[in-house]
C-alpha cells in the first residue's frame, strides 16, 4: 500500500465524519416534524402532495397499517415500472427506436428498482429509452430510497416512544424524505455534475468517424439527473453499462470523490439522527463507530490485496498492483475504496470490474453484502439492518450474564429476537439456496464465464447482490436469462421485504413498551465494549452462515492462486 492511497482513504473517512453530525441534525428535525431551513421553499410542495393524495399527515398508523401502506406503494411502483418498460416502443423520447425488453427482463428490472437494488441484467444505453430511464427508473430511485429511510425512522420511533401503539405515518415519512431530503440534494448534485462534464440532454445518439475510418455510436441522454440520485439514494443503477466507469457519468477524480461521499452521506447521518431522536447521541456514535471499524478493515484488506497484485505476475517482475478491471483514471486505491463503499452500502455503482479483483479483494465485496449491508448500508436500510444486529448483540450479552437483555431502556424479548432471526434467515436462505441450485443445473451453469471456484463465486455474488439489494455484479456471469432474471428477482423481493416487515414488527412492539430505568446491571450500549460486541456479532453471524460457501470460492481460489492455478 502507498502513502498516497492511504491518504485518499483517510481523507474520505474524515469528510464522512465531518458531515455525519450536520446531516443527522437535519434528519432528526425533519422526521420529528420540526421546521427546517428548507420549509419556506418546499412546504407548499409537501402540502400539495398531501392534498392531491388525500393524505392526513397528522393521523398516525400502527405498524401493521404502516407496513400495509408500504407494501401497497411498492406494488404500485412495480406495476408502473413494468408497464412503462413493456410499452417502451410505443412511448415518446425513444430516439434510438428501442423495442420493449422481454417480459422476464422487464420483471427483473421492475423488481430491482422498486426494491432499491438496481441490479441491471442489460446495457442501459442499448436497452432503455430516455422516457424509461427518467419516468420509471429515476423516479424509483427517489421512491425506493425514501421508503428505506421511512422504515428506519419508524424503527427509531419504536425505541424512542413509550406505551404507544403507532410508529408514524408512512405517507408523511415518504413525502418528507422525497421532498426535503432527496429532491434538493439531487438537484444540487445534478447541477454540479453537469458543471464537471456529466452530460444531460435528450439528443439523439451521435455517429462519429474514428481515426481508423470506422463509425462509432456515442450514446447521449439525461445522465446527470440519474447520476445524482443513484448515489445519494444508494441505488447504483447506471445510465450506461459501464456505470460510473463511463466518463459521461464520472468524468474526473473530483466527481469520483463526490460520488463516494454521496453514497455514505445519508446512511452515516442516520446514525446521528438515531442518537438525537432517542435522546442519547452517544448511541448513534456507537453505531457509527461499529460501522466504521468494519468499513476501514474491509477497505484496507481490499486495497492491500489489489496493490499486492497477482503473485504469479509479481514473480515475473510485473509489479504495480492488480490493474486488471480497474479504472485507469483513478488507480488501484480509489477503485478499491469505491468497491468497498459500494458493497458496504446498498449502492452497486462501480468503477471497476469486481470479477477481475484478486480473490481476497472479491471476498471482501462479497462479505460486505452478505452481512446484510449494515456497514453504513443503504439509505435507511443500513441503520435498520445494524439495529437488527444490535438486538442480537444485547440478547447474546443478556444470555452470558443471566439478565433480561435491554437496549435503550426497552426489554428485548422473544418477539424482537424472533423477528430479527427471521430477517437474517430469509436473506441467507435466498442467497444460499438459489446459489446451490444454480451451481448444479444447466440453466445456472450455462452462462458462467469462468470455471472452478471463480465460476462459483460469480453465481454466489449474483444472489448475494440481489438478496442484499446491492445491484453490483462480478460481471463474469451473463445473467440476462429467464432463470436468472426470475430467481434473482425473487431474491431481491425476499431480501427487501422480509427484512422490512420484521423490523416494522419490532418497531411496533418496542413502541408499546415502557422505558426502564438504567441500573448498575444495565449493559452500557454506547461504549467500546458494546461496539466490540456489535462488530463481533456482525462478523460471527456472517462467518457462521457464509463461511462454507466462501471457502469454496474466494478462499480456496486465493490459496490456489498462490500455487499458480488460475480460473
Amino acid at each position: 500500500m502507498t502513502s498516497n492511497g492511504l491518504l485518499q482513504i483517510g481523507a474520505y473517512f474524515l469528510v464522512i465524519l465531518a458531515l455525519t453530525k450536520p446531516m443527522g441534525i437535519f434528519l432528526a428535525r425533519l422526521f420529528q416534524g420540526e421546521r427546517t431551513f428548507l420549509h419556506p421553499v418546499l412546504r407548499p410542495l409537501e402540502r400539495l402532495i398531501y392534498r392531491l393524495a388525500g393524505v392526513r399527515q397528522d393521523v398516525e398508523q400502527r405498524w401493521t397499517e404502516y407496513a400495509a401502506s408500504l407494501l401497497s406503494f411498492s406494488f404500485f411502483s412495480f406495476l408502473s415500472v413494468y408497464a412503462i418498460e413493456r410499452l417502451q416502443a410505443l412511448l415518446p423520447l425513444n430516439p434510438a427506436g428501442m423495442s420493449a425488453p422481454a417480459p422476464d427482463l422487464a420483471f427483473n428490472t421492475a423488481v430491482s428498482f422498486t426494491t432499491n437494488t438496481n441490479w441491471q441484467a442489460y446495457a442501459g444505453e442499448t436497452t432503455m429509452s430516455y422516457l424509461v430511464q427518467m419516468a420509471a427508473l429515476t423516479v424509483q430511485n427517489f421512491a425506493s430510497a425514501a421508503v428505506g429511510v421511512a422504515v428506519a425512522v419508524a424503527l427509531i420511533r419504536g425505541f424512542s416512544r413509550q406505551q404507544s401503539d403507532t410508529v408514524g405515518n408512512f405517507w408523511a415519512d415518504l413525502t418528507r424524505g422525497a421532498v426535503y431530503l432527496f429532491l434538493p440534494l439531487s438537484l444540487a448534485a445534478a447541477l454540479w455534475f453537469c458543471s464537471q462534464g456529466v452530460i444531460q440532454n435528450l439528443s439523439g445518439y451521435i455517429k462519429a468517424t474514428t481515426l481508423e475510418g470506422r463509425t462509432q455510436v456515442i450514446a447521449q441522454g439525461p445522465v446527470a439527473s440519474q447520476e445524482a440520485i443513484k448515489m445519494i439514494g444508494t441505488n447504483g443503477g447506471g445510465f450506461f453499462n459501464a456505470n460510473s466507469a463511463h466518463p459521461f457519468e464520472n468524468p474526473t477524480p473530483l466527481t469520483n470523490f463526490v460520488q463516494m461521499v454521496a453514497i455514505f452521506l445519508i446512511p452515516a447521518g442516520l446514525t446521528h439522527a438515531f442518537g438525537r431522536m432517542t435522546g442519547d447521541s452517544r448511541q448513534g456514535w456507537a453505531l457509527f463507530a461499529a460501522m466504521s471499524v468494519l468499513f476501514l478493515a474491509g477497505v484496507l484488506v481490499v486495497y492491500g490485496a489489489e496493490q499486492s497484485g497477482n503473485p504469479n505476475l509479481a514473480r515475473l517482475g510485473a509489479g504495480g498492483g492488480n490493474m486488471e478491471g480497474k479504472e485507469v483514471r483513478f488507480g488501484v486505491a480509489a477503485t478499491a475504496l469505491f468497491a468497498t463503499i459500494t458493497t458496504a452500502a446498498s449502492c452497486g455503482a462501480v468503477i471497476g470490474m469486481h470479477d477481475s479483483f484478486t480473490p481476497l479483494g472479491g471476498l471482501v465485496t462479497l462479505f460486505n453484502m452478505q452481512t446484510g449491508e449494515v456497514i453504513f448500508g443503504g439509505a435507511g436500510a443500513g441503520l435498520y439492518g445494524m439495529l437488527l444486529f444490535a438486538i442480537l448483540a444485547v440478547f447474546i450479552a443478556g444470555l452470558m450474564v443471566g439478565r433480561t437483555p435491554e437496549y435503550l431502556g426497552k426489554k428485548i424479548e422473544a418477539k424482537e429476537v424472533k423477528m430479527a432471526m427471521l430477517a437474517l434467515i430469509a436473506t441467507s436462505a435466498a442467497i444460499l439456496l438459489f446459489t446451490a441450485v444454480s451451481a448444479v443445473i444447466p440453466a445456472g451453469t450455462g452462462t458462467v464465464n469462468n470455471s472452478g471456484p471463480h465460476g462459483f463465486a460469480e453465481i454466489l455474488y449474483a444472489y448475494s447482490s440481489g438478496a442484499a439489494n446491492n445491484g453490483s455484479a462480478f460481471a463474469g456471469l451473463s445473467a440476462n436469462t429467464p432463470w436468472y432474471n426470475l430467481t434473482i428477482a425473487i431474491a431481491m423481493l425476499l431480501g427487501r421485504f422480509l427484512i422490512i416487515i420484521p423490523m416494522l414488527a419490532v418497531a411496533g412492539s418496542l413502541a408499546g413498551k415502557k422505558r426502564l430505568a438504567v441500573t448498575s446491571g444495565t449493559l452500557p450500549t454506547h461504549g467500546p465494549l458494546f461496539i466490540g460486541l456489535l462488530v463481533g456479532t456482525v462478523i460471527v453471524a456472517g462467518a457462521l452462515t457464509f463461511f462454507p460457501a466462501l471457502s469454496l470460492s474466494p478462499v480456496v481460489e486465493h490459496f490456489l492462486l498462490l500455487e499458480g492455478r488460475l480460473y
